[in-house]
């Protein structure tokens, strides 16, 4: 008698090695390709000796097991941002491979045996794959529920700032307009289709609405988080905190936090700060803030080459950030303009802007440099990149 149970118990390491490999490749996954090999990995492993466990005639089925790490499992895909299709595609990628690995097994067993082996396996997977969308569906449904929370304790914010300031009301309604028409649509549609059949949540469509809702959702509180910041420095209400720096410290972290984003674009972050030791006063947040704006909004307007970033020392007690790209360029009867509020005149191919842009990036690192006493300045040339320095002084002041 063949035992197809232990022949997956061997194999289950080459099976997972196979599947992240084939998972990382495929282009449908794109979310895969930004975590790591254990991050993909996640509780498979633990999951497939449990459906070898339910194929051994001996042993009693470890459903416990399956479910439990199918909950597991789907709530973690949710908070790694993976789409419900994607998940899906790693299931469906995770059939192929474990048959295609056990297909020289298969073969030595009966008609009977196969027929079985085959038939739990499916089981198994169909289980693992219903539980985990359970949990997916109810991540995704909290995060819905917390953005709404979100929305709703900035609205009284976004109402003084309206009040208090109406210069650039028509640009933010107008940048307001189409991610909230989107959240309206998808929720009303989703919300339709389960009182039309409640039975229906779990379905890969009302997953996708539900992804597509909270992604204009976080598109919405980004614009209205940069809009609050531009309204607190024009009200004075950005308040100072200096304290001893450790700038290389400030540039490691928000180099290996946008490195996921210049992945995907295949561009590379170069960081150039080794050389730089000297204790520098500042307020840490607010540097981190400037650096981070700087940074991804090279990677923003850049589809390939590289982005540098680097620091230095000047004469007079001063020191530098500097950051170049090799992007798209700014026109120089725009390069003035790029600094207020609201302006993306830079020009991505046929579009007058980058997608998920908020157009207020440049216009708060401007107030921040200000208020960290320091200038900013901008070399740029279309189609050659553009270099953003920065200058500081070693200590900032704080007037009485």
């Amino acid at each position: 008698m063949m035992d197809f149970s232990q022949a997956l118990l061997n194999k289950i390491d080459t099976i997972i090695e196979i599947w992240i490999e084939t998972v990382r490749q495929d282009d449908r996954i794109e979310t895969a390709k930004e975590l790591t090999y254990k991050g993909v990995r996640d509780s498979v492993p633990i999951v497939l000796q449990a459906i070898a466990r339910m194929l051994s005639p001996s042993d009693d089925n470890d459903i416990k097991t399956l479910v439990e790490k199918s909950l597991e499992h789907g709530t973690l895909r949710a908070k790694q941002g993976y789409d419900a299709e994607e998940i899906a595609r790693e299931y469906r990628l995770l059939r192929w491979v474990i048959f295609s690995t056990l297909e020289e097994d298969l073969i030595k067993g009966s008609s009977a045996e196969v027929i079985r082996a085959c038939r739990l396996i499916d089981t198994g997977l169909d289980e693992v794959i219903a539980r985990c969308f359970k949990t997916y569906t109810e991540e995704r449904l909290r995060e819905l529920e917390d953005l709404q929370n979100q929305l709703k304790l900035t609205n009284q914010e976004l109402t003084r700032l309206v009040r208090a300031s109406k210069d650039n009301l028509s640009h933010l309604a107008h940048e307001l307009k189409t991610p909230l028409t989107s959240i309206i649509g998808y929720s009303d549609l989703f919300l339709r289709q389960q009182e039309k059949n409640p039975e229906v949540k779990d379905s890969i469509p009302n997953l996708g609405h539900i992804d597509k809702v909270l992604k204009q959702g976080r598109q919405l509180l980004h614009l209205i988080n940069d809009a609050l910041e531009i309204s607190r420095y024009e009200a004075g209400k950005m308040i100072l905190q200096p304290s001893v720096t450790n700038v290389k410290e400030i540039i490691i972290n928000v180099t290996e936090m946008v490195e996921p984003l210049a992945r995907s674009k295949n561009i590379k972050v170069i960081g150039d700060c080794e050389d730089f030791s000297e204790p520098v006063v500042t307020d840490c947040l607010r540097l981190q803030q400037i650096v981070t704006n700087l940074m991804s909004n090279a990677i923003r307007y850049t589809d390939s080459g590289s982005v540098n970033i680097k620091c230095q020392m000047l004469p007079d007690r001063q020191w530098s950030i500097t950051v170049t790209d090799t992007g798209i360029g700014i026109a120089p009867e725009k390069q003035l303009q790029i600094f207020e509020p609201y302006f993306r005149g830079a020009d991505a191919g046929n579009q007058s802007y980058v997608p998920n842009s908020t157009g207020l990036g440049l216009a708060i690192v401007t107030r921040l440099v200000e208020l960290l006493q320091g200038k900013i300045e901008l070399n740029s040339k279309v189609g050659f990149g553009s270099k953003f320095t920065v200058i500081f002084p070693m200590e900032v002041k704080i007037s009485e």
